[in-house]
Order: structure tokens, then sequence, then C-alpha cells
């Protein structure tokens, strides 16, 4: 049964507060609130929508709650997923970002979401193995997702590439049969709607320059815009880039701070992308104060994620155009199957930087691994982790009840022993 406005906004903002753990865990959230506990998508509309997302730049994750929202009630659906995914977090982080300009650090937040994360290891585990029986049909799509983790895990081959290439693996692997109805989808509306949110993307940095032309706020808004179309693959793929413009072009943050919102951001709801607010906010905290730093987070948020929209928007009517010819539908099973794979490593990724305090990168060749410090394994976070698999997969307890459990053992090992190291 479809829900209702209310109901699904109850939804989303559940989601928007639990959605820890990055875009594995974010997506391994969506899933299990979305199609296995009420079936408002099936498993292969839920598949489908995600292979799409991931071919648009952006936060995946986010994109995947918005095309949700607007499969089920249409634009102020997807509006209502998109931003009550997406805020929540943004206000943790600017919370954080004042009280880390103010006082430096906030080591008893680290702690209680350091239980958060090993839950959530938990749960994105669960969740990759049901996604991976249910997509995975057939030796090939196995194979297309182990390859797509050996090419991005160990030869950190470029997103886009593998999903290109599985996608033209798909489209020739099936021989062309009918094509069923096809799925309305008007040219014009399209346009429309394109120029729309563009106009909506831009219209505050337009404001801004006619107000105050020199200002530090137009410098940090087309930073982030163009940033936003650059994240393909989700916010790791971005973030070096992001680091090295910021700190070495710009000089709006150092190093540490970098690496200090970065930890910040790993440990909170919502994309990791939200780092941009933090960086946007201490930059412009630092050129005009508090009430500056608030502006430059609103307009880093709004260059960031109003063109997320723009993707879904323009793009949502065509993935069910393109589940009407089977060419077109073979070529995204096989994204959906690669993305298995990149979910694959987001996970191996996220679980060895929860559980080690220190994570290298050691380099053979072509061959590039993450290689944890023994000596820096945390086992307060191991124990956290063991707690929840019992608790979520032995004793079936509610998500929200487990995720609890985990954020008061994190806050009370913080207490009596401080908390674990930023993930690094």
């Amino acid at each position: 049964m479809e829900p209702t406005l209310a109901e699904a906004a109850r939804v989303w903002a559940r989601i928007g507060i639990l959605s820890f753990g990055g875009p594995a865990g974010q997506i391994a959230l969506m899933h299990r609130e979305v199609v296995e506990t009420r079936g408002w998508l099936s498993e292969e509309q839920f598949l489908n929508a995600l292979s799409f997302c991931m071919l648009l730049p952006g936060p995946e994750a986010m994109q995947l709650a918005t095309y949700s929202g607007w499969r089920l009630h249409g634009v102020a659906g997807g509006l209502i997923a998109g931003l009550l995914f997406v805020l929540p977090g943004a206000a943790v982080v600017l919370a954080l970002a004042a009280l880390y300009a103010a006082l430096g650090d906030v080591p008893l937040v680290q702690a209680l979401f350091d239980g958060v994360k090993a839950a959530v290891v938990v749960i994105v585990i669960d969740a990759l193995v049901k996604l991976a029986r249910r997509a995975l049909k057939g030796a090939d799509r196995w194979a297309l997702a182990g390859l797509a983790f050996v090419a991005i895990f160990f030869l950190g081959a470029p997103f886009p590439l593998i999903v290109l290439l599985a996608g033209v693996y798909g489209f020739l692997a099936v021989r062309p049969g009918p094509a069923g109805p096809p799925a309305r989808v008007v040219a014009g509306r399209t346009a429309r709607t394109v120029v729309l949110w563009l106009a909506i993307w831009w219209a505050p940095l337009g404001l801004i320059w006619l107000a105050a032309p020199g200002s530090l706020l137009i410098d940090i808004g087309l930073f982030f815009a163009k940033l936003a179309v650059v994240t393909f693959g989700g916010a790791y793929a971005v973030l070096a880039y992001m680091t090295q413009a910021v700190v070495e072009g710009y000089g709006w943050l150092t190093t540490g701070e970098m690496m200090d919102g970065l930890g910040l951001a790993e440990t909170t709801p919502g994309p990791l992308i939200l780092v941009t607010e933090f960086v946007g906010y201490l930059a412009a905290h630092r050129a005009g104060g508090a009430w500056f730093g608030l502006a430059g987070a609103a307009i880093t948020l709004w260059m960031t994620f109003a063109p997320c929209f723009l993707w879904i928007f323009a793009g949502a009517p065509y993935v069910d155009w393109i589940a009407t010819r089977p060419r077109l539908k073979s070529a995204l099973s096989g994204i959906s199957a690669a993305v298995v794979g990149v979910i694959l490593n987001l996970s191996v990724w996220f679980a060895l930087h929860v559980l080690f305090g220190r994570v290298a990168r050691a380099t053979a060749g072509p061959i590039a691994l993450p290689v944890p410090d023994p000596a820096s394994l945390q086992p307060q976070v191991v124990l956290f982790a063991a707690v929840s698999a019992a608790l979520l997969l032995w004793r079936g307890m509610g998500l929200i009840a487990v995720l609890g459990v985990a954020a008061a053992m994190g806050l009370a090992w913080g207490l009596v022993a401080g908390p674990a190291p930023i993930p690094g």
C-alpha cells in the first residue's frame, strides 16, 4: 500500500537521522526501510534506481532517496525525501563546525559515534549479502561484481570507467528482444525541468554577486558548484582533489583542519560530502566571524546539493523507459552487478577505518592496498561491533534500538577512557 506524504516524510526523517556509515551504510539502511520493511519499492525498482544514481555526479545515497520520494509522490515527495536525508546531518555538521571554530575539538561527540559506526559495519555487511543475492543473477553477474571490486580496490580504477565497461558488457551480452510498452517521457517537460533547476541552483550566487561582487562567498560558491559536477563515484573519489584545492590552492584551511573536518563528517549522519559544509563554514568564519561562517555554510550546501535535484527530476522518468528496452535493461543490470563490487569496496574501506586507528596505503606497481596497522586495532570498537551483530542478527532487535545501544557503549567508553583516534 502506497504511503501518504506525511507517512513517507516521517520515514525519510528517520532515515536522515540514522544515515551513518557513508554510502554503503546509507544504501543499506534505505533498502531495509523502503524495500524490505515497507515494500514501497520492489527489488528491481530499487536496483535500477541505484544503478542510475551511481551514474550521476554527487552523493548517490541522497539521490536514491530523492528518486524514491519522487517515485512515491512526485516532485514534492522527492524534495521532502532529499532534504530530510541531508538536513539532519547538515545541522549536526554545522553545530560541530561552530564548536570546532570556537574550541578546536569535539572529542566527546566523536566518542558517541564510535559505537554507532561499529554498529553500521554490521548493518552494511548484512545488507551487502542480501543485495548480492538479489542483484547477482548468473555467473557473469558475479564475475562483474568481482572484477569491479578488484579494479577499484586493488587497482584504483576510475569509478566511471568501471560503470561504463559493465554497462557496455550488459548491453552486448543480451540478445535484443521485443521492447515493452514505452514509458511516458516528454522531452519538453525534461527541458523545462532542466531550465528551472539550473535557475534555482545559480540564483543565490547571482544575488550575492549583485549585492557584493568581490565577496569570498562567490569564490566558495563557484568552487563547490564545480565540485558538484565532478564527484562521480561519491565523496571518496573527490576528497583528495578537494583537500589539495582547499589547502594549497585557496589556503582556506590547513591540512590538519581538513582532516579533522573529514573525521567529523565520517562520524555524523548524512552524506560524507557534507564535509564541504565544514570547509565553507571555517573559510567564511575566518574571514568574517560566526554569522559570515553561517553564510558560507549555507552557500556551500546550496551549490553542493541543489544540482542533485536537477539530475534526479530531469532523469528519473527515463529509468522506467530504460527498463522497457531489453539491451538498455541488461546494461543497467550489468551496472547493478558492478555496483555490488563498488559497495563491497566501500564497505571494506569503511570497516578498516572503523576498526583500526591507522590505515596506510601500500603500493606495488599498479596495485595499491589499504594496510591497517595491527597495533592500532581498537578492541572496544570490535566489542561494539560484536554486540551489535548479536543484537541485530541473532536477537532480531530493531535498528534504532541497536544504534542506541551502540551509541551508549561508545559514549560510556569515551567518558571512561576517551574516544578512539579519528580514522585516518
